[in-house]
């Protein structure tokens, strides 16, 4: 099967689960109705992954090449059952250990009980939202890594235990085997679209867990994260560390090269990102609790390879004034009523020797003279911190009509990092106005196109940073991008617009002399203003047989 078939069949299938399940929960709000989808999709993959590593067993215990075969002991059912019981075997393949009350066939089978019956661990059926709770909790105990990740609130939200049921069938027709995906993939590409679709839903509030795919890919493919520690201090749902493991395996790494990094204040959306890990087998490191990055660092004595983030944008009220001594404030205290510059050295002192970072942020960090963010600006500018600043299109948010833009730093421009090796750019900054790039989905929302857009953008950076190793040496795009020096930053009083230092497009010459355009330009100008006259003289006439007028 093609890319783009894998492609069609995905899209195909996400459309028609999330209308059915809109259909199904009609009177639970989004943010709601997400915690509700979302267990059941990692209960349906840990479910299937377990399945799926007991017919490997099976399979090994029946090879006499294997170290696990049985031999005379495959005749014993009771034995293969024990066999298939230990849980090393799970464990040491990185599969969740599903006991028996949190397995997803198991829990199609007891939801159809009838309440008071028992249950095949001897409880009482109750309802299908206890006996959802009870899974969770259940594969949480014996799952340390996703202790108090799990939503276990579904009896709490009193719906008809038919009702769930309904959306336990939809949840299984996902399809387990499939020709060339594998189940952990389409069931990520599940979650993501369901993240997005909720996000959406929610507006306003949907942003403050979930950053556009576009947006987070765009940035993961200038950043490159190849290997080494990825951090997010504000990480949502976890997007950026998704996109980190799907960039390593496009590019022929080893997922386990990245060490995945985090820190989320709300705990509802600490549990959306840490699901959204394991539902993959990313295994990562979200501190001991849900805790504010500025108050409570849970990493604080970590230093990372690449960071990247999309804080809440503008916000106020952060707590600078219990943290006016703070070791992280190296360029300038950040004032109180705009927490963009506290994200921004946080991130800066959590970077490694040759550490690089990418921050979305309000376009008014790139200009912004008030309480003293100027002057913090100089200062990173000064140290030779910028390696590139992106203007973005607005419309790509669903939670925020403010313009944005992606700062990316370096803490040494001088060569490359880990397995790359690029040319010296002390000193330099390239600008890229991506403003006119992207497409429209809807009247509201804009979004990139991969190969016109993101690897446009990425590729423009990649070729900067390499100089002559280029296939595609760099060059400035009037209009586009231009590389530029500290010296004429400085002319320009620190101001980091990209629009002011790219200039406008050239327009094309479409070989048409100027007298032959003016000639065209004006008959039609002459043509127009006629037809208007007529139709003046039109209305007129009906106004007076109306009884209006002269």
């Amino acid at each position: 099967m093609t890319a783009l078939e894998q492609h069609v069949f995905l899209k195909k299938m996400e459309k028609r689960l999330w209308e059915a399940a809109c259909k199904l929960l009609p009177s639970l709000d989004a943010a709601v109705y997400k915690h509700v989808v979302l267990g059941l999709v990692f209960l349906k993959y840990v479910g299937d992954s377990f399945v799926q590593r007991q017919e490997e067993l099976k399979a090994q215990f029946a090879d006499p090449d294997h170290e696990y075969f049985l031999d005379d002991d495959l005749e014993d059912e009771e034995l293969l059952n024990d066999e298939l019981e230990e849980r090393d075997y799970y464990t040491e393949a990185n599969v969740f250990w599903v006991p028996e009350k949190g397995r997803w066939s198991t829990l199609l089978e007891c939801v159809k009980l009838n309440p008071g019956s028992k249950l095949p661990w001897g409880a009482e059926f109750k309802s299908v939202g206890s006996l959802l709770d009870d899974a969770m909790d259940a594969i949480e105990k014996e799952n340390p890594v996703l202790k108090n990740v799990l939503n276990k609130d579904f009896a709490r939200l009193q719906v008809e235990s038919s009702k769930l049921a309904e959306v336990m069938d939809l949840i299984n027709t996902i399809p387990f085997e499939h020709e060339s995906l594998k189940a952990k993939d389409i069931l990520g590409h599940v979650y993501e679209y369901f993240l997005g679709q909720f996000a959406a839903a929610e507006g306003k509030k949907g942003g403050q867990y979930y950053t556009p795919k576009s947006i987070v890919t765009l940035i993961v493919e200038m950043l490159r994260p190849y290997q080494g520690r990825v951090y997010d201090p504000a990480c949502g749902s976890g997007g950026f560390f998704v996109s980190s493991e799907e960039f390593v395996e496009a590019h022929g790494g080893r997922v386990g090269n990245l060490s995945i990094y985090g820190q989320e204040s709300n705990p509802t959306t600490w549990k959306l990102a840490a699901m959204n890990m394991a539902i993959r087998g990313i295994e990562f490191d979200f501190g001991k609790e849900p805790a504010d990055t500025f108050g409570n660092d849970q990493h604080a004595d970590k230093r990372f390879d690449y960071i990247m983030a999309n804080p809440p944008f503008n916000i106020s009220g952060w707590g600078a004034n219990k943290l006016a001594d703070d070791v992280r404030w190296k360029y300038g205290v950040p004032p109180d009523s705009n927490a963009n510059f506290a994200w921004m050295q946080h991130m800066i002192h959590h970077l490694g020797p040759k550490g690089k970072m990418a921050l979305l942020l309000a376009n008014g960090s790139m200009s912004t003279a008030t309480n003293g963010e100027a002057d913090i600006r100089r200062q990173i500018v000064d140290a030779d911190l910028v390696e590139c600043i992106v203007a973005l299109p607005g419309q790509l948010f669903t939670n925020t009509q403010i313009p944005a833009c992606i700062w990316f730093l370096n803490k040494d421009k001088s060569n490359g990092q880990n397995i790359e090796t690029l040319r010296d750019r002390t000193g330099e900054v390239l600008f890229i106005d991506a403003r006119k790039c992207g497409y429209m989905i809807d009247r509201v929302l804009r979004d990139f196109d991969r190969e016109k857009d993101i690897l446009r953008i990425a590729q423009t950076l990649l070729n900067w940073q390499m100089g002559d190793k280029a296939e595609t040496p760099y060059a400035d795009e009037a209009g586009f991008c231009a590389s530029v020096e500290l010296k004429d930053i400085r002319k320009h009083d620190y101001v980091l617009t990209p629009g002011r230092y790219v200039g406008a497009p050239e327009e094309e010459d479409d070989g048409v002399p100027f007298e032959e355009k003016m000639a065209a330009l004006t008959s039609t100008l002459f043509e127009q203003m006629a037809e208007g006259q007529r139709l003046d003289g039109r209305i007129r006439e009906n106004l007076k047989i109306l009884g209006f007028g002269d």
